[in-house]
Parts: C-alpha cells; structure tokens; sequence
C-alpha cells in the first residue's frame, strides 16, 4: 500500500469582503452611541484635533452656513452630495467624496473664534464634576482603622472585606478564610463578629436569612414576631403562606400581615447602595409635541457640541506659511474634524427621519396611551425611510423619545403583536398593558389566574394562550395568583 503523501500548491482565489474604514466605523458609532456619550465622544476629539472648535449659541448654526461671496456659486453637486450623506449606512462611496461634499459647506466668514473665558469655566466645571463613590470595601476597611482592634484582628477584617460581594455577603466560608490567611478559626470568628456589628447593618451575613435578622436585632427587635418568622419560618415567608404562618404560631393572620410589612422595610442586600451607580439621567434625543394641528418633531441637541472647522488653520494653509509636513498635518486633522461633524449632521437628520415615521405609524399611541399602541418592526421603517434595517436598529439604539404620555426608548415602539377577531392589529406591549389593568383590578382576596386571564382577553376578542399570559406576567414582575392572594 502506497504511503499517503502531502502536497502544496499555490492556487488563486477570488473573494469578496467589505472592510470598514476606520472612519466609517466612527460614523456608525456615532449613530449608534446614546447623547451623553457622544458628548463624551466630541469632548476628547476636541482634545485632540487642533482644526475642530466649539462654536458658541450666538454663532450661526451649521444648519444655515453664511458663504463668502467668493464662494456663494450654485453648484449642482451640492443638492446631490446632500442626498447622499443621508445613506451613510449603506454607501461607502461618501469616504471618497468627503472634501467635495464638504467644501462649501464648512466656509465661514470671520476671523478665529476661540474659547471665551465662560465657556473655560464651563468646561472645568463638567470635568470637576465626575466624582467616584465610596465602595463597600473602602467604607468597611475605613471604620476598621478607626476601631480599636488587634493587628492580627485588622488582618482578619481585611481577608474578609475581600470576600464579601456586591450585595454584602461573606462568600467565603471562615474556615477556608482561615487556612487562606494563616490565622486561627478563633481568630477569624472573632472578627467576623466585629465586622457584624459595622455598617450598614447586615453586613457580612451568610445568606439572606441572616441578613434580615442581622437587621432586626440592630433595631431592638429580636423579640418581635417578625424576627420569629425569620428565624423559624422562613421557607413559609418566602412562598408567602400566611395562613400556614399564623396557625403554626397561634396568631391571627393580620398580625402576620403587620410583621411581614416589617420585613419588607429591611435592606435584603445592604452592599448595593454602595455599588457604582450605572444609572444615567435620561435625556430625551427626540421631543414630540403637539403643535397646532399635527404632532412635531424636535431633536433634543442641548448637551451636542456644536462645531465647526477653525479658520485660522484654513488661512494657515492658504497663506501658505506653514511647511509642507505641517500642511499635511492639518488637512489631515481638518478632513477627520469634517467627518466627524458630517456624521453627527447624518446621525441627527436619520434619527429625525425616523421618528416623524413612528409618529406616522403610531399615531393612536400619541392620540391615546399605550394601549393603543400597534405592532411595528424595524423593516417597515426602513423601507419607508430608505435604508437599511441594520441602520435603523443603530439609529434608535440607546435613544429616548419624549411624548405626551411620558419618556420611552425608541425601540419602545417596534413591537410585535396579534390581530383581534375584527382584524385590528395589536402590539405585545399593549396586552401586557391590559393584563397589568386586569390585575391591577383585581379582589386582592381572589387573585386572577393566568387561565381567567385568558378568558377576559376572550371577551375583548384577544385570543392568547395561557403560557404567554404567564410569559407577560412574569416579564412585568407580578407575583402567581398564588402569592398575590391577600387573607
């Protein structure tokens, strides 16, 4: 049997692929990135790029550029380039015709503007402004050195701040902290039943059940009947068998009742109020009205920068009082600040494009509220609109739209849904409106099951299967029949 051998041979091969330029990737982030992080976003490229400035409110707005006479021709280039910035998303071709497209558009008249000594401050202010938090290990480790303890005590201490998580529980066992640590079990038991007694109360608990009775004992209340139903019923608590509760401790149901509001007060993961808070005041990128006799679009550009290219650096170049290397440098720098100011032009004018189409399609959910709210997707948009779903998708991610009834993501609106039995289409959203409406009127004493639920969405010609009732509820946060039942 011959030996199998190995070849090599060069063959040609003829494929296809799309490469993003860089600057075309920061186009689709832009699109993409919610209204503070772009601000973040032209805050470091104003760093960075000597030729971008920040225009001042009394400046004329890019939307209305003032030409010099020199430059005021009626080009026909220009109605097509315009057009054509709009399909960022899906021509590539406009990351070779970026200086033609823009080099009326960025003339201005005037001298240099620079930063007034306000906008300085202004500016000092917003970077002064980020502060950090004081983690749960810090505030741990800090009363730790002002407390009276042993060296060998602040060393246990320290081992055990670094297992507690977020939410203020030990993870570690003692005993294995023990042997990570070369102290005695003693020694650690000892201090952990200091670090116990520091804030906030509940602090290194073993699980939850500790926790809330770590809380209660710290307020005088370990006598009560609700430190008693932690410590002796808990299982019972947590399905919320109040009845079985009460006959077990020979008391009546109301007073159940009284002791688990008091447990509901209590903290059942003290760490967090220590966590780095993620959360971001939300600011609308879109603002709909009504203005006269039709809803109005608004585009939100409060907290957006509003730049232009410096002059001084164009009447650098045109003089020509720079070296070659320098010139390159700075049309190099000046075609990257026009890209950037291109496409949050592009970014404001696709988002604007699109909500006047969601206004048009859910024109009863302004009219109305929520529930009237109808199933929409991303690719009806998109081929009203012209571009791509993907873009569209870019386009509303991370961004809120300020209506009537309230501030809603924009991807609020794309939806889903189902069709009565008269034919009206109707969004997911709004039969979780209308199962929240059910429940919320509901006898708390008989509770609606999901398959009751079913039946009086029957009755509004909605036919939905028990299972996605149970699906809705769920993702609304409300409890099973079961545990919402009140005695």
């Amino acid at each position: 049997m011959a030996a199998q051998g190995f070849n090599q041979e060069l063959r040609q091969k003829q494929t296809q692929s799309l490469v993003l330029a860089p600057q075309l990737r920061q186009s689709l982030k832009i699109l993409q990135v919610a209204q503070m992080d772009l601000r973040t976003t032209i805050l470091e490229e104003l760093q960075t790029n000597p030729s971008l400035e920040e225009m001042s409110m009394e400046t004329p707005s890019l939307d209305e550029p003032v030409p010099s006479e020199s430059e005021s021709s009626n080009d026909p280039k220009d109605e097509h380039s315009q057009s054509e910035e709009l399909q960022f998303g899906e021509n590539f071709e406009i990351l070779n015709k970026l200086d033609e497209d823009w080099r009326d558009y960025m003339s201005q008249v005037g001298g240099a503007q620079n930063y007034t000594s306000e906008d300085a401050e202004k500016r000092e202010h917003f970077f002064n402004s980020l502060v950090s938090e004081t983690s749960l290990q810090e505030h741990l480790l800090d009363q730790a050195s002002l407390a009276d303890l042993e060296p060998k005590q602040k060393e246990a201490i320290e081992y055990l701040v670094g297992s507690i998580d977020n939410s203020g529980f030990l993870t570690t066992s003692l005993s294995d902290l023990a042997l990570l640590s070369g102290l005695s079990l003693g020694e650690m038991q000892e201090a952990h039943q200091t670090l116990r007694s520091f804030e906030p109360a509940g602090i290194a608990a073993f699980d939850i059940q500790d926790c809330l009775s770590m809380q209660l004992e710290a307020k005088g209340r370990r006598s009560s009947i609700a430190y008693e139903i932690i410590q002796k019923h808990f299982k019972l608590l947590s399905r919320r068998r109040i009845p079985d509760i009460a006959r077990r401790m020979s008391i009546d149901v109301e007073d159940v009742q009284d002791a688990i509001a008091e447990i509901a007060l209590l903290d059942p993961a003290p760490g967090r109020r220590f966590a780095e808070d993620t959360n971001r005041s939300i600011m609308p990128d879109v603002i709909v009205e009504w203005d006269e006799d039709k809803w109005k679009v608004s585009l939100n550009s409060d907290y957006i920068p509003r730049l232009r290219i410096s002059p001084t650096y164009k009447e650098m170049i045109a003089k020509g009082s720079v070296s070659k290397q320098e010139k390159e440098y700075i049309q190099e720098k000046m075609r990257s600040g026009k890209f950037l100011i291109n496409s949050i032009e592009q970014r404001q004018q696709t988002i604007e494009r699109i909500s006047n189409e969601i206004i048009k399609l859910q024109n009863d959910f302004f009219e109305e509220g929520v529930s009237k709210l109808r199933p929409c997707t991303m690719t009806q948009v998109a081929e009203i609109v012209g571009v791509h779903e993907t873009t569209v998708s870019r386009a509303i991610a991370n961004k809120y739209m300020q209506t009537p009834h309230g501030i809603f993501e924009m991807k609020f609106f794309f939806t889903p849904g189902y069709k009565g039995s008269d034919g009206e289409a109707i969004s997911n959203t709004s039969v979780k409106d209308m199962i929240q409406n059910l429940i919320a009127a509901e006898d708390t004493s008989k509770p609606l099951s999901d398959q009751e639920i079913v039946s009086r969405l029957q009755e509004k010609d909605l036919k939905i299967a028990r299972r996605t009732v149970a699906k809705y509820r769920e993702e609304l946060g409300i409890l099973p029949s079961n545990l919402r039942r009140q005695y």
